[in-house]
């Protein structure tokens, strides 16, 4: 299984098991993050902990899954970014479009507290 599905009380985390996130396995991805927001599931975080490269399709997904959780109100999260694969997502200047966190448990309670606001 290259990407390892996890569910959670109100995000599901979605673990990357390859080194390469390129065009050969971003459709799998962005076929995940599809089907988890039309499963109901608005807060999503995608560990890309073990992942060492990044090519624009893998980017296009993420990308995907981000205004996906946006249209639903939800949150979208990317964590445990490699050296190399942060460095291409601030070249290509989707810092600013991304919520990244270190760690995983860190963005989840990134989406618990957003939950929180929005239910204030």
């Amino acid at each position: 299984m290259n990407f390892v599905v996890e569910q959670k009380e109100k995000v599901v985390c979605i673990a990357s098991q390859i080194e390469k996130l390129d065009a050969i396995f971003a459709p799998e991805l962005k076929s995940e993050l599809v089907l988890q927001n039309h499963s109901g599931q608005r807060n999503q975080i995608v560990d890309l902990s073990k992942t060492k490269y990044i090519d624009s399709s893998g980017l296009s997904a993420l990308l995907v899954g981000q205004r996906l959780c946006r249209d639903a109100n939800g949150t979208f999260v990317i964590c445990g970014l490699q050296d190399t694969v942060r460095k291409l997502i601030t070249i290509s200047q989707l810092d600013s479009v991304f919520k990244i966190t270190p760690t995983l448990n860190e963005a989840i309670d990134l989406v618990y507290m957003e939950e929180l606001e929005r239910e204030i």
